[in-house]
């Protein structure tokens, strides 16, 4: 078994790749800047690849909603909510989608959580009244899963794909 240094889990030896945190594993034959071979392509192991979840040096985030031509560039803190202005009680989340018809398709006041934990980006629903989809599956109230850079969110019927930068 390898263990990841990253986050803990267990892996298979022959595993490239973390199966919790999808780091690369270094394995005892492994030394610091190797390059390793990843679908018959180099990947110099601390790179960040399309499909990582872990965070670029930049710390910030695209997000392409459908429809929309220019992308929202967000910066990363420890916890980012989504959602849509209160009318009631003047509160803002964190990424406001009341500009792109948020309320109309169904996203709540605070509907999701994007969290760095664990050295990588997880999404999480808060519990929202028409639920939080990543790449088609529906996930599961306050608990947290990993976010690769392209993937997609529906929140309601507001569809974003997330590029990391």
């Amino acid at each position: 078994m390898i263990i990841c240094a990253h986050c803990g889990r267990e892996n298979v030896d022959d595993a490239v790749l973390c199966i919790q945190c999808s780091m690369p594993l270094k394995s005892d034959q492994s030394t610091a800047g190797a390059t390793r071979l990843l679908d018959g392509a180099a990947d110099v192991t601390n790179q960040p690849r399309w499909g990582t979840a872990r965070l670029g040096d930049e710390r910030k985030l695209l997000l392409h909603v459908r429809g929309h031509d220019k992308p929202l560039i967000v910066g990363v803190t420890d916890t980012l909510i989504l959602g849509r202005y209160d009318t009631d009680t003047g509160d803002v989340p964190e990424v406001d989608l009341t500009d792109y018809g948020a309320q109309d398709l169904g996203v709540s006041r605070r509907h999701t959580a994007i969290l760095v934990e664990d050295e990588a980006l997880k999404v999480m629903d808060l519990g929202s009244a028409n639920a939080t989809y990543l790449n088609g599956q529906k996930l599961i109230a306050r608990q947290a899963r990993i976010l690769r850079d392209g993937d997609e969110l529906r929140l309601g019927r507001l569809i974003i794909r997330v590029n990391f930068t």
